[in-house]
């Protein structure tokens, strides 16, 4: 085999971040009762909080913001849609949030099934993420995918952030994988793709939502059983 080792990315990647994250804001929009604050629609309210979170994100990932910040200030900038400046209640909603969705499951399609068969060939399988240390294994615990993998690289354990160097540095070190026998698979081009190819790795560009591609992967393919004909 050309690869030993195989570096996933976890989130919108395997774990169907979009879906698990709705569904625990529902719990959140319904346990805190924002219905009754003034969120009349919580569809609208997911929207505004997926634009903020997804524009906060990525300032975190250039270093702009800490992760303190990144966690509140999602739901803060939600609910000032709804002209609701309620610093306590965004920072309940942050903690609540984040113990309720490593809790959620929904994993994309064929996930399981790929994994499975790229253990059954003997790829040792590892995981580089952005996300939370705490979280991020609490997510492949309860997806029940935790078997499967080796090493669990996070930014927070290895001090940097995808696309960085150092992150895939602190990989190599941690797994005794090299550039040249390993290949990173991810769904962001900026952060798994450019990262993948800072650290010198062949990379698989899962492009789940047919975006158009401005990073040149090694290979694109739309969905995970699609990875098993590559390796």
């Amino acid at each position: 085999m050309k690869y030993q080792h195989l570096f996933f990315d976890l989130d919108h990647t395997i774990w169907d971040f979009e879906t698990n994250a709705k569904e625990s804001l529902q719990d959140l929009y319904t346990s805190h009762n924002l219905a009754g604050r003034g969120v009349d629609s919580f569809d609208h309210f997911f929207d505004h909080y997926s634009a903020h979170n997804h524009r906060l994100w990525d300032r975190y990932t250039k270093g702009f913001i800490k992760q303190e910040e990144l966690k509140w200030k999602r739901m803060w900038l939600a609910l000032l849609e709804y002209k609701i400046a309620d610093e306590k209640l965004s920072r309940q909603m942050s903690l609540d949030f984040l113990e309720v969705l490593p809790t959620k499951k929904a994993l994309f399609d064929g996930a399981t099934e790929l994994l499975t068969y790229l253990q059954g060939k003997g790829y040792q399988m590892h995981l580089v993420t952005n996300g939370f240390e705490n979280v991020q294994h609490q997510k492949i615990k309860h997806a029940g995918i935790a078997p499967y993998f080796g090493a669990v690289i996070t930014s927070e354990a290895s001090n940097s952030l995808k696309p960085n160097k150092e992150i895939f540095d602190y990989a190599f070190a941690k797994t005794g994988a090299t550039a040249s026998n390993s290949i990173m698979i991810g769904d962001n081009q900026d952060a798994d793709i450019k990262g993948g190819i800072n650290a010198g790795m062949d990379t698989i560009f899962v492009n789940h939502i047919g975006a158009t591609p401005h990073v040149k992967a090694t290979h694109e393919v739309f969905d995970l059983p699609s990875i098993a004909k590559l390796l």
